[in-house]
């Protein structure tokens, strides 16, 4: 696997159309690549901001989470939240290179992978192009972040094991690997988290990744995600800590 960062300009408020940056940015792309881009360029272009010193962020996160866990109850004062059924930080909101803005997420994401692919593929002539809209996010018992896909388009998001037999012949029963949240990872690696100003990354020779030419079905996106009663960390998703905030997936 190959992974290329792109450098920009720096996006601001002034950029509008996010079409413009990747014409201006993305090389010619190949069959069967996967483009990443950043959630944060695309909720500036669509003004999915606002300023710090007018805004109370508590209360922001608070109407942007589905379920938060007071900052209170957070040795480092960070609010724990669901958003878009993905257990992420403070609902998803950042200020680092948002020039004195915060920077929620985009409104729909995966209208937005499912637009940007269409729009690759016409561009560039191909069948194949993957998508990604990365972040960042934390991990229990881990210091430092790794990436994470809020949304994706033009590949199956999971590689199923279940049924298929290891090295000794045992079947396995429910081993399914997360490539978009892999492919996620290592994009988020390569682009940094400072200011690097590399919102943009290309991915090349993938051969694990299992193509589609179209943007994915519901059905699809409906089996990536699970409930707070049907996890492996039910016991903690359940705990009464959880408040329910304004925001829905």
């Amino acid at each position: 696997m190959k992974v290329t960062s792109i450098k920009t300009h720096k996006i601001t408020t002034e950029d509008k159309d996010l079409f413009k940056i990747l014409d201006r940015y993305l090389p010619k792309l190949s069959e069967k690549s996967v483009v990443a881009v950043t959630s944060k360029i695309i909720s500036i272009c669509e003004g999915r901001v606002k300023p710090i010193e007018k805004t109370n962020r508590q209360q922001l996160v608070e109407d942007e989470a589905e379920l938060f866990i007071s900052p209170s109850e957070n040795p480092f004062g960070v609010t724990l939240s669901i958003k878009n059924g993905t257990f992420i930080a403070s609902a998803g909101i950042d200020e680092s290179n948002g020039n004195g803005l915060y920077v929620l997420w985009p409104s729909h994401p995966q209208k937005w992978a499912d637009k940007i692919r269409e729009y690759l593929t016409q561009k560039f002539e191909i069948k194949h192009v993957g998508v990604i809209i990365t972040d960042s996010k934390t991990t229990p018992l881990r210091y430092g972040v790794t990436g994470v896909a809020i949304a994706h388009s033009g590949f199956k998001a999971l590689n199923s094991y279940i049924g298929k037999e290891d090295i000794f012949g045992k079947k396995m029963r429910v081993e399914q690997l997360n490539v978009m949240d892999s492919l996620a990872t290592a994009s988020v690696a390569v682009m940094g988290e400072g200011s690097e100003q590399t919102p943009l990354a290309v991915i090349e020779d993938v051969p694990f990744v299992d193509f589609q030419d179209r943007n994915p079905k519901q059905e699809e996106l409906d089996s990536l995600k699970t409930t707070l009663d049907k996890d492996i960390y039910t016991p903690l998703l359940k705990s009464k800590l959880w408040k329910k905030g304004k925001g829905s997936s």
